[in-house]
């Protein structure tokens, strides 16, 4: 293996070199990118670069080579069984040049990792293997359905991180939670932080991260209530946490609910999390269009809300 030269596309420029490095290579690992790094075998423009260097439009990088015994064993890639890739096809709520709404089906990680090796991005560049770029633009629980949106550029993946960090998305959820809501629209904020002891969970802490919700009602069923969650915050397990805490915990939560509950309510044909991203609403300046893209509830969501009318 030589020397390579790359040339900065429109799709890659604005990211770190770091992460550059990290999919150009695919089987290294990460270790020897960041040695490569440091030691400043990669240069741009023909100089040495930090791991956080943001590359820019027309820049050269000068990628070394890397020896053989560096790689990692060349596991034969995870391939998406045809019946995923069907499902992802017709999970496509809206698509054009710059964006694209999925529909997630619940049980799928929206990437892979923590024993999962084939997530929905994975899969999703299976599914469409000539698109020059396509990355998550957020994050929604493995066993949570609903919308997931896709960035086809790197500036719109740009704008749309600036969008939900400024709070200008209105992502909507719905939620079955255990027993009658007579809160009515409430407005919830709570400071999250992670178990210490389960850094998979997360826990209310006074030095944790604050989270903001609105709730409102939609339906009290029997022992239930259907209710929309607005999201102005993007905490990890923000709504489970949140409910469980208001003694409102979602049913079908096996995490964060009421264990005994949930086996009633599995009874009743309730056999996963019952929570759904069901709206967002928003404008992407850089294609000038507002976005309004709903998603329906899975028809076995729906089956157990007429159960229990």
């Amino acid at each position: 293996m030589t020397v390579q030269y790359h040339t900065v596309t429109e799709h890659e420029a604005g990211q770190r070199v770091d992460n550059f490095l990290i999919r150009y290579f695919k089987q290294v690992p990460k270790s020897v990118i960041y040695r490569i790094l440091r030691k400043g075998e990669v240069r741009v423009d023909k100089k040495r670069v930090k791991p956080e260097k943001k590359l820019e439009l027309g820049e050269i990088i000068r990628i070394p080579p890397v020896k053989q015994e560096e790689d990692l064993p060349h596991d034969k890639p995870v391939v998406a069984s045809q019946g995923l890739l069907d499902v992802l096809e017709q999970a496509v709520l809206r698509e054009d040049e710059q964006l694209i709404f999925i529909n997630k089906p619940s049980g799928l990680p929206v990437h892979g990792g923590s024993g999962h090796k084939l997530g929905l991005i994975e899969a999703f560049r299976q599914l469409r293997p000539n698109l020059p770029f396509v990355e998550l633009a957020h994050r929604i629980d493995r066993d949570t359905s609903g919308i997931v949106i896709l960035a086809k550029s790197r500036q719109a993946l740009t704008e749309l991180h600036e969008l939900f960090r400024d709070g200008k998305i209105d992502k909507r959820y719905l939620a079955l939670v255990a027993g009658k809501w007579t809160y009515g629209r409430k407005h919830v904020t709570m400071t999250l932080g992670k178990d210490e002891g389960n850094r998979q969970k997360v826990q209310v802490m006074e030095e944790g991260k604050e989270s903001e919700t609105i709730f409102s009602p939609v339906k009290n069923l029997r022992g239930a209530a259907l209710i929309e969650a607005q999201i102005l915050t993007g905490r990890m397990h923000q709504i489970r946490v949140q409910l469980q805490n208001l003694e409102h915990p979602i049913l079908g939560d096996d995490r964060y609910g009421d264990f005994a509950l949930n086996r009633q309510f599995r009874e009743k044909g309730l056999k996963r999390l019952f929570l759904h991203s069901a709206s967002v609403n928003f404008v992407l300046y850089l294609t000038g269009r507002r976005y309004v893209v709903e998603a329906p509830l899975p028809a076995e969501l729906q089956t157990v809300v007429a159960n229990l009318r």
